[in-house]
C-alpha cells in the first residue's frame, strides 16, 4: 500500500514557475514507478510527466516537453514537478500516482496506476 500526497500548487501568473512534491508513505516508494496526470475543469484526466524507479527513463506528454521536469528522491519518499513557462492551459488539479509495474501501453494512462494521491490545484493566471 502506498499512500501519496500532493503539495505545492497555487496561483501563478503566466510565465511564471511551480515546483509540485508528492510525498509517499511506505518503505517501497523506491520500487515504484511514479507519475504526474492533470484534470483541467470539463477536461478527461491527462497524463503530464512519468519517472520510472530508477529515475530513468522519463516521459513527458508533448505540451510540457522542454518546461516541465520530473524528479524523485528515493532516500526522501518524494517525487517532483518543476513547471517552468506556465501558460493558462496548465491549469488544472495535478495528481501524483504510483504504479508497481510499467507496461509501454499503459504507463502514460491513468488505468496504468494502482496509487493516487488527492491532487493539488495549478491556476495559472493571463
Amino acid at each position: 500500500q502506498v499512500q501519496l500526497v500532493e503539495s505545492g500548487g497555487g496561483l501563478v501568473q503566466a510565465g511564471g514557475s511551480l515546483r509540485l512534491s508528492c510525498a509517499a508513505s511506505g518503505r517501497t516508494f523506491s520500487r515504484y514507478n511514479m507519475g504526474w496526470f492533470r484534470q483541467a475543469p470539463g477536461k478527461e484526466r491527462e497524463f503530464v510527466a512519468a519517472i520510472s524507479w530508477s529515475s530513468q527513463p522519463t516521459y513527458y506528454a508533448d505540451s510540457v516537453k522542454g518546461r516541465f521536469t520530473i524528479s524523485r528522491d528515493n532516500a526522501k519518499n518524494t517525487v517532483y514537478l518543476q513547471m517552468n513557462s506556465l501558460t493558462s492551459e496548465d491549469t488544472g488539479v495535478y495528481y501524483c500516482a504510483a504504479a508497481q509495474y510499467w507496461q509501454p501501453s499503459t504507463r502514460i494512462r491513468d488505468t496504468g496506476y494502482e496509487y493516487w494521491g488527492q491532487g493539488t490545484q495549478v491556476t495559472v493566471s493571463s
